[in-house]
Formats: C-alpha cells, structure tokens, sequence
C-alpha cells in the first residue's frame, strides 16, 4: 500500500509541474469554446476573525466550498474529511466520532481539535462529558464553506484547538434577493438497505433592513451491517433530521445583528461496526452464542445498541462599525444531548444470572449512558479597519459549561430483547438485616468548567511586500466534578453500601502565543512562517471504585508549538494555484489514559505522558487546464511518533509494561493521505450544462489506541490496513434544475476507520469501523 502511495504522490508532484503550462495554454483557447468561464473565484476566508483573501492569511488553511459540498453531494464530516490535507477521523457511528488534524492524537477523552459554528465553539472544552468522541457532525446542507485551520490555533480560539480548528460556515441571510432550492435524493448501498434524502432552504428579505434564512433536511442513510442474537438485518440505518434558521437586521449602515438556531437529531438503530478477528481484523466466521457459520458484515446484539445525539445551537452576533474600529459581540448557547446502549452480556457471561439468581443464559446486561453537555459563551471583541498599515484585534472571552454522564447497568431476557426488573433484597444492613437496592448500578459524574480569557492580535505591514502578524492569550479555567456510584453492585463487589462519592477540583492559567512573518513574492504569491502555541486543559480525574489514596486525584493541561513555513502561489485569473506547507510540531505532557500502579492494584484513568512529535508536509494543487475542465490533488505526509515511553505498570517481569513505546506511531495518523479529482463541464445548449467527475482517494495504514491489554496478548500494536476508493459523478444542470448520478466506493473497498477493542464485545473480538460499501445514488434538485 506504502508504494502505491508514494506513487501517487509523485503522480501529484508531476501535476504541479505541469499544471502552469496548462494554465497558460488555457488563455489562447477558443472564446467561444463551451463550459464555465477559466477563472475561478477568489476565495475570502475568516480563519484571523476578519474577512482576508486567502493568499494573504499567514498558516495552513483548507476551505472546502458550497460547490464541492454540492458537486460531491457531502453531507457528513466522514465526507468531506478525504479533501482536506492531515484531516482524519475516528468514527464509531454516525455522530461519534474524533476528530484528528496532524496527527495529534494519544486516545482519551478530551478533544484536540476545536469545531465551530460561525463564531461560535461547538461541544464542550473538558473530556468530563466525553468531548473527543462527540465532535459535532454538522449537516453540510446550506453551509457556505467548511474552514479547517492546521496547526495550534490557541491566540483566537482557546481551549482545545492545539491541533488546529474546523470552521463551519452557514449560509446567512441576504437583504437584496428572494431565493430558494430544494433536493431529493434516493441511494441504494450495496447489501444494504435503501437510503433517501430530502433538503430545502429559503431566503427571504423583508424589507431592505430585515431578512431571513431557513433551511431543513432529513436523510435516511442506508445500514449494511447484520446483528445476531436478535436477528436484525442492515440495522445500522441512521436517520439525521433538523434546520437552521437565522434573521439579519441591519438597521443602519453601521449596525447588523445576525440572529440564528441550529437543531439537528441523529438516530442510529445499531453501531456501524462489526465484530472482527483481533489478529486479521476479517468478520467473525460464526455465530459466537451458537458456533453456526456466518458470513458478510455482523455484530452481536441481544440488546439493540441504539444511539442517538441532538445538537441545538443558539446565536446572536452584533458589529458596530464605530468608524476607527469595529465592535462585535458574539452570544452563544448550546446543547448537546447523546444517549448511547451497550449490551454486555458477552463481556460479563452469566454475571445477570448470578446477580439475579435467574437460571442459566436468562438475564443478560446492557448499559444506556446519557451524555448532556451545556455551554454558554460570550466573545467581545474590537477590530482596527481592514488595509490599515497597523491592523489590530482585541477581545475577551466567558464560558461556563456544565457537563453530565449518567450511566446505568440493567438486567434484560435473553431471550426476548426487553427489559426486566432489577431491584434485588440483600441482606447487607446492620446486623444482616435485609436492603432492598432498585438498581443494580447506577454512576453518575457532574462536571462545571469556567474559562476567562483576553486576547489580542495584530499585523504590521513592514512595508510593500511584508507583513508582520502575532498575537497572545491568556486563559484562566477552573474545573470541579462530582462523581457518585450507588447499586447493589456494591456491595456485591464487597464495597459498602452506596452512594459512594467523591469530588474533584481544578484550576490552571495558560499563556498562548502566535507569530507569523509573510512576504509577497508578487502579486498572486507569497511565503510565510508560523510560530503558535497551544493548549488543551487538565482537570479533576474521574475516580473508580476501589482506587485507594495514592490514585491522582487529577491531570495536568498538555501543551504543543508549532513551526511551519508555507507558500501559497496563483496564476492571474485563479486558474492555477498552489497551497504547499511543512511543519513541525512539538507537543509536551501529552494526555493519555494512564494504567496507574497503586496499593489496591492497576487502576486505569487520565493521566500525562512525556512528549510526542509531529513532522510532515501538505500540499493542494488546484488547475483548470481548459474551461470547463478542472482538477485538484490534495496530498498530506505525516511522521507522528512518540518520543518517550507511556506511562506503564508494574507486572514483575518485564518490570514495566507501557502501552505506547518511543517510536510508536500516534492513533490514527496515516503515514500518507492522497485526494486526486477531477470534473469537466460543457455546454449542451441553451442554458443547460452537463457534467462528469471523479475521485481517488487513498489512506496508508494506521496504528489505533494505545491498548495495554492488546499489546500483551498479541505483543504489538493493532494496526488497520490503509486503502483507496474512487468515487464518480455525473449530471445535468439547467438554471432551475439540476439532475446528478453518483457513483460512491465503486470498487466496493473494504477499508477501516476504527478497529479496537470494546467493551461490549464477545471474547477476544474486537470491533470494526468500516467505510460504507459501494452505493449508487440519484439527487433531483431545483432553485429559484
């Protein structure tokens, strides 16, 4: 896989240098030649929190626009993903996923890559309610780009952004046109049930002062994945459904307020997984609750593993133009509610039967866990005019988050999916005397984060060709939890009778920093370097039962700096461009999840490592050798290793046993990612055009989590297989209408983008993430 890669890579390399020529060939072409027009449109980007070209923005940036989300028919964060140069994720199913930029990634619970909406954070700053694994999957429909920032973006966005920000930015409201679009769509994926989709927005001016925006969608993804024990075929279907709506008032020429909502539900009847080998990572063979073979994609449920999660995001944004500056507030509220089940009854064989004193293969236990995050935040900020020899930002910035996991464990009938009473009598009160326990498990951890920060930035154009940029931030956070666990379990497990509590606490101040030196080469080309730090909070640590006084009660805020140095070069009239970076990124005390040796034994939970570095480069090649005709290779390399040892346990022999080694590769960071495309559109009369396209994605292999426990039973890493997959399209487009056919996975590849072990996995299983297989799918679209 390594070699077809490289091969690609030099394939890239050759369309750089041919490219230019192409460009210019394209001028002498026939005026009258058919398809669009061979300039592009320049792109304006808000990466720095004012509207710049992106020529003139000092770091690595990629902005997927509202033509490729709709040319490609990308709805989802696992779509778009493969354009973006050092973007990967880790998905379990729809809705839960990690985001990873640059390699920067040990595992755990708290995220490192920050997601926005507009101006607004997405999701909380702690791993408390589990952050990293939740990052938000916005639905692309009416989004006008999708910004990702590479590199730590800790001076303008703050917590958890050491490894770069993604931006979603919505379509708002206009003053000066009516307009509308509607789609529908069906897909059928391959072994798998039928998808559909339907999407429609509106703007509306009101007047010359007032308008409004709203959009709403609904998409029924098609499952492929089978279930045993209850016998569900293609159960992962996933249903995702909501809107936006947003209001512009622009009283003045002076004044704008921008009011909007986001609300959007994502429903999964089963996890997009499947139980694999934990050597080859193929499908189970058989069933394992009957030993009968089995065969295609399956996973064993006696409990249905559904999964949901609904985001509701609410904003009103002011700017002020006070005339020596521009004064913008930006309010924000949001929620994020996830409810996920997982039966355990092949992890925990018979422990329902023993607990309930039912007979054998009776009682099963599944486990639904509640995740309810909370946010409010409010950013001031003031900003020098645009073009000013001296351009500057000032600002401050609140949040106050509240965070809650609320997990229970409950018995069910094997036999029939549904579940049972639980409470138990058990004489464990004074002097013997009996207590009737209502659950057999129930864990619950409230989480409170505060941040207060002040920020500011500036750029100095030293003269004609160069420019100056640097900015600084301080944060002050503050953290405290209160984990409680009550049950039968207890005193079962010989703990005293419950609720067992406990309560954490933590504070930390963080300086960030930034500068970024550019100079023009020309008018359409320009080089800089980039300097930046940034942070990721610790926090209190979430104590399990049984831990003893020498567990660490908490952990400390990880830090990283990056080095980069850029070039970013176009033709007149955009008709070529390149966008080429390399980097270096050194990042200290990383989080991990730590196996720690204390007086009662191995207890696991967060904890720091040493360091960990990440080096490589990425380059996007965009050309339209001829109208109509238009090509992109996007190309990442990426060296992401620890430096030092994990944290291990002590086991006797060996003394110490790590789950990560010096030189290990970090979770999932693909050593190569490759993204070649192409479309060419022409006339075919009138005002109608027709179009094809197509893509060649490819990802190298990937190493997954740190696994203690894997690493000791199989003496390595798990590792998954890297793959390619290619994509074709093609369409019909009217002035109103537009027909599109799409073609996705056509060689149907059997590519991961998650493997490991889980804890509701029968034996020594372990579960799989695969890409959906190939699907055919027709769009009818119309707009106004």
């Amino acid at each position: 896989m390594a070699i077809r890669l490289k091969a690609f890579c030099l394939a890239g390399a050759a369309l750089v240098a041919v490219a230019p020529a192409a460009a210019q060939r394209s001028g002498a072409a026939d005026a009258t030649a058919p398809g669009a027009d061979d300039r592009i449109d320049e792109i304006v980007v808000t990466a720095q929190k004012r509207e710049e070209r992106l020529l003139d923005v000092p770091q690595s940036i990629s902005v997927v626009s509202s033509a490729t989300l709709e040319r490609q028919q990308i709805r989802s964060i696992a779509d778009y993903a493969s354009l973006v140069p050092g973007l990967t994720i880790q998905q379990q199913t729809p809705g839960q996923a990690r985001v990873v930029l640059r390699g920067i990634n040990t595992g755990g619970a708290s995220p490192t890559v920050a997601i926005y909406v507009d101006d607004t954070p997405f999701g909380s700053s702690t791993g408390q309610s589990n952050a990293a694994y939740l990052a938000g999957d916005i639905d692309t429909f009416d989004v006008e780009r999708i910004e990702v920032l590479r590199g730590p973006q800790g001076t303008l966005y703050g917590a958890n952004s050491l490894g770069g920000v993604v931006k979603y930015v919505t379509a708002g409201p206009k003053l000066d046109r009516l307009e509308g679009k509607a789609q529908a769509g069906l897909e059928t994926v391959k072994g798998g049930n039928l998808g559909w989709s339907a999407n429609a927005a509106v703007n509306v001016p009101l007047s010359g002062k007032i308008a409004v925006r709203a959009s709403g969608f609904y998409r029924r993804t098609g499952g492929f994945i089978d279930t045993l024990g209850l016998a569900r075929r293609d159960a992962n279907d996933v249903d995702s459904y909501g809107g936006r709506g947003s209001i512009l008032l622009q009283p003045t020429e002076t004044l704008t307020v921008r009011l909007s909502a986001l609300a959007q539900n994502l429903r999964s009847d089963s996890r997009a997984m499947y139980d694999a080998d934990p050597v080859t990572l193929a499908p189970q063979a058989t069933d394992p609750s009957t030993g009968a073979p089995v065969s295609g994609l399956t996973r064993t449920e006696f409990y249905a593993e559904k999964t949901g999660v609904d985001y509701r995001l609410y904003n009103g944004t002011l700017d002020w133009d006070a005339g020596f500056a521009t004064l913008t507030s930006v309010t924000s509220y949001g929620r994020l509610f996830s409810n996920d089940v997982g039966d355990v009854s092949y992890q925990l064989p018979g422990i329902g039967d023993a607990v309930f004193g039912t007979g054998p293969n009776t009682r099963g236990l599944f486990f639904p866990t509640q995740i309810t995050q909370k946010k409010f935040t409010q950013e001031l900020r003031l900003a020098s005019p645009d073009n000013d020899r001296l351009e500057w930002l000032v600002g401050g910035y609140y949040t106050h988050e509240k965070g809650r996991i609320f997990q229970r464990y409950l018995p069910f009938d094997l036999a029939t999916g549904k579940a049972v009473d639980q409470t138990l009598v058990l004489p464990v009160g004074p002097g013997g005397a009996d207590v009737t326990f209502p659950d057999f498990l129930v864990a619950n951890l409230a989480s409170v984060y505060k941040e207060y920060a002040g920020f500011g930035s500036a750029t100095w154009h030293v003269g004609p060709r160069l420019d100056l940029t640097g900015g600084v931030r301080y944060s002050h956070n503050r953290q405290s939890t209160v984990q409680s666990l009550d049950g039968s379990f207890l005193p079962l497990s010989g703990a005293p009778i419950g609720p067992d509590t406990s309560r954490g606490r933590s504070s930390e101040n963080v300086f960030t920093w930034s500068v970024s030196p550019r100079f023009e080469l020309g008018d359409h080309a320009s080089i800089y370097a980039r300097a930046a730090k940034g942070y990721r909070p610790g926090g209190p640590n979430v104590v399990p039962p049984g831990a003893g006084p020498d567990f660490p009660r908490r952990f400390e805020a990880d830090t990283l700096i990056s080095y980069e140095l850029g070039l970013r070069a176009e033709t007149p009239g955009h008709g070529f461009s390149v966008d080429a970076s390399v980097y270096y990124l050194d990042w200290r005390n990383i989080q991990t999840t730590v196996t720690y040796q204390t007086s009662l034994g191995p207890v696991t939970g967060d904890g720091n490592g040493d360091k960990a570095r990440s080096k490589g480069a990425e380059i996007t090649v965009t050309a339209r050798p001829a109208r109509g005709f238009d090509l992109t290779a996007s190309i990442a390399y990426s060296d992401a290793k620890l430096k030092d040892d994990l944290p291990g346990i002590d086991i006797g022999a060996p003394a110490l046993i790590s789950p990560g080694l010096k030189g290990d590769r970090l979770p999932y960071a693909p050593e190569w990612t490759v993204d070649l495309s192409g479309d060419y559109r022409w006339s075919i009369g009138g005002d109608a055009e027709a179009f094809v396209g197509g893509n060649i994605r490819l990802i190298s292999d990937q190493a997954t989590d740190f696994d203690l426990a894997y690493r000791l039973t199989y003496g390595r890493r798990l590792t998954i297989d890297g793959y390619a997959t290619a994509d074709l399209r093609a369409g019909i487009e009217t002035g109103r209408f537009n027909l599109q056919f799409q073609v996705r996975n056509l060689t149907n590849s059997r590519g991961l983008i998650n493997a490991g072990r889980f804890q509701t996995r029968p034996g020594t299983l372990v579960n799989a993430s695969p890409i959906r297989p190939r699907s055919f799918g027709v769009t009818l679209g119309a707009s106004f």
